[in-house]
C-alpha cells in the first residue's frame, strides 16, 4: 500500500514549512498516524514529532444549463499535517 499520494505545495504549505517546520501531504485514506510517521521518515530522512491527519470532504457543485440541472462533486482524500523536529527539513524541490 503506497502511503504517501503527493506532498501539499501551496502558498499557506510554503509559509509553514518555512516557519514553523510543518509540511502537508495527500495521503492514502486508509493509512493511520503510525504508518504515516513511518512513511515520511523512511521516504525523506527526517524524525516526525507530530502528525494530524483529516479526511477532506468533496465540494458539490450544481449547474443549470439548457438541458437541465447538471450536479457533480470532486473527489475526497485525506490529508495529514506533518511536524519534524527542530533542524530537519524536507526539501520538496530537490528532484526537479
Amino acid at each position: 500500500m503506497n502511503i504517501l499520494i503527493k506532498p501539499i505545495i501551496t502558498e499557506k504549505a510554503t509559509k509553514d514549512a518555512e516557519d514553523n517546520n510543518i509540511f502537508g501531504f495527500v495521503v492514502n485514506p486508509k493509512a493511520n498516524k503510525v504508518e504515516i510517521k513511518k512513511a515520511v521518515e523512511a521516504t525523506y530522512g527526517v524524525s516526525v514529532e507530530k502528525v494530524r491527519t483529516m479526511n477532506v470532504r468533496p465540494n458539490r457543485r450544481t449547474r443549470h444549463t439548457k438541458t437541465g440541472t447538471q450536479t457533480g462533486k470532486t473527489n475526497a482524500y485525506k490529508k495529514a499535517i506533518v511536524q519534524v523536529a527542530e533542524g530537519d527539513t524536507i526539501d520538496f524541490y530537490s528532484n526537479i
